[in-house]
């Protein structure tokens, strides 16, 4: 065994393996607390549609057949619905396996990709694994520095991952922006768009969303999620719009069948169910107003997000809030590992939920001291 681990590159050895949290049932044993609600997660309280439920239920008796290895209806339903080609799109087993699928195919030992500080994890690990260079830029002003990202780019740089909108920000990227950025990019490059919260971003919002600039311009990804604003977390279904020639490389680095049975009957009914995706998006419009209202009000600072999420500066320190929170049973995220010591991320629950945050968070409030000259 020595032998063989010799041979591991350091890359590989450098890797930190992601932090999965505790199941929320050990975490009510450990902490003596019972019927917790998890604000932690970014996920949709509202739970799946009621159709995609219905259709999983309904294949469950043909388990014991492989899944449809192209998810062929799938992909026509998504192409109707962003009026592309089938061949435009790429289903995988949720949409970090298509980020994936991108460092596989264009990230190698003298290769660089580029990715913001703070967003997606993600991004840098799958760079890492291939060997390749990630070059992090730091938000400015909480959104993306398109400028320094531009500068950043040389004649090794293949990948641009730009999460539209920002996890854990909220914030989005301008349409005028993002056409001055894409003018001034060279062609031996693409532009990731990862979307897995653009259902959320609000009519009206000037946010360069992928649709309107592909395929005008074929260097252009998107990515997007069926883990968000379709509840259907649990199955891992997340899909990428791209170049068919990028694509037909993808299809043939992806493993047969990537995606299961029960994920592709759900994601196809949920696409479908349009009235549970707008009773998603006005219960997490609404409660994010009022937590916005709630939180600024107890003297804190809550950033405006165009997601179903949002940061808080506590002006405490995060861990201690993170923890009084859970030991009144409401799971939340502390930032500090993101470098943010005084900030927690909240999600958007049901309107039970956001109320029990608002009271337990009051009350914390009370219980832990600010840091001085802070707030």
């Amino acid at each position: 065994m020595e032998q063989i681990l010799k041979d591991v590159p350091d890359y590989i050895r450098r890797l930190v393996p992601y932090p999965p949290g505790k199941p929320r049932d050990e975490l009510e044993r450990e902490y003596g607390i019972r019927d917790s609600i998890k604000l932690a997660s970014n996920e949709n309280d509202l739970g799946p549609s009621p159709r995609a439920v219905d259709s999983i239920e309904g294949i469950l008796g043909e388990l014991h057949r492989y899944p449809d290895g192209s998810c062929y209806y799938l992909k026509q339903a998504l192409a109707r619905r962003f009026e592309v080609s089938p061949a435009n799109i790429v289903v995988g087993n949720g949409s970090n396996e298509l980020i994936d699928f991108l460092c596989r195919i264009f990230i190698r030992e003298g290769r660089n990709a580029i990715s913001s500080r703070p967003s997606f994890l993600v991004y840098n690990k799958m760079v890492q694994i291939n060997g390749g260079e990630n070059r992090i830029v730091p938000l400015k002003k909480s959104t993306h520095d398109l400028h320094a990202i531009a500068a950043t780019v040389d004649e090794n740089t293949r990948l641009i991952f730009l999460d539209n909108p920002n996890n854990p920000m909220g914030t989005v990227i301008r349409e005028k922006d993002m056409s001055e950025f894409l003018a001034g990019l060279p062609d031996h490059l693409l532009v990731v768009l990862d979307e897995a919260y653009g259902e959320f971003v609000r009519p009206g919002t000037d946010w360069a969303e992928g649709n309107g600039l592909f395929p005008s311009d074929s260097r252009i990804i998107i990515l997007r999620t069926f883990s968000k604003a379709y509840g259907l977390a649990g199955l891992r279904v997340g899909y990428g719009i791209m170049h068919e020639d990028v694509a037909s490389l993808c299809d043939r680095v992806r493993q047969p069948f990537n995606v299961n049975l029960p994920a592709e009957a759900g994601a196809l009914a949920a696409l479908s169910d349009t009235s549970h995706l707008e009773s998603t998006l006005e219960n997490t419009w609404n409660g994010m107003i009022k937590l916005f209202k709630a939180i600024q009000g107890f003297g804190c600072v809550p950033f405006e997000s165009n997601t179903n999420f949002m940061i808080v500066d506590t002006h405490r320190k995060a861990k201690e809030v993170f923890e009084a929170m859970l030991r009144k049973g409401v799971i939340i995220r502390s930032m500090d590992s993101y470098g943010f010591p005084t900030y927690i991320r909240i999600t958007v629950g049901t309107p039970r939920e956001n109320e029990r945050f608002i009271h337990s968070f009051s009350e914390v409030l009370n219980e832990i001291p600010k840091i001085q000259g802070r707030g």
